[in-house]
């Protein structure tokens, strides 16, 4: 089963501010299509990365779950490269 956890909830149990677990949840949702996309296409971590211009070893590690140090834009060239476009929602907080 999927639990979903918000930006709150990340920040209280891990203890950092808001705008750091926001952060590294939209790069684990967008990870986590890429791969979806991967396996659906059976696509190879050196194919994205051919598409991307990242490293394969660096393609495997963010595919893999190594957020540290990845930037959102390489995660962005890892969603174009799957064939897959992201799409934000800014809304007034409530």
């Amino acid at each position: 089963m999927k639990k979903t956890t918000s930006a709150d909830q990340l920040a209280q149990l891990l203890h950092i501010p808001k705008g750091r677990s926001l952060e590294a949840l939209v790069k684990a949702r967008l990870i986590a299509a890429v791969v979806r996309e991967i396996e659906r296409t059976g696509l190879t971590h050196a194919e994205i990365a051919l598409r991307s211009g990242l490293p394969r070893s660096g393609v495997t590690g963010i595919l893999s779950g190594s957020l540290q140090k990845v930037t959102i834009d390489r995660i962005l060239r890892l969603v174009e490269a799957a064939g897959l476009e992201a799409e934000v929602r800014v809304r007034r907080a409530a």
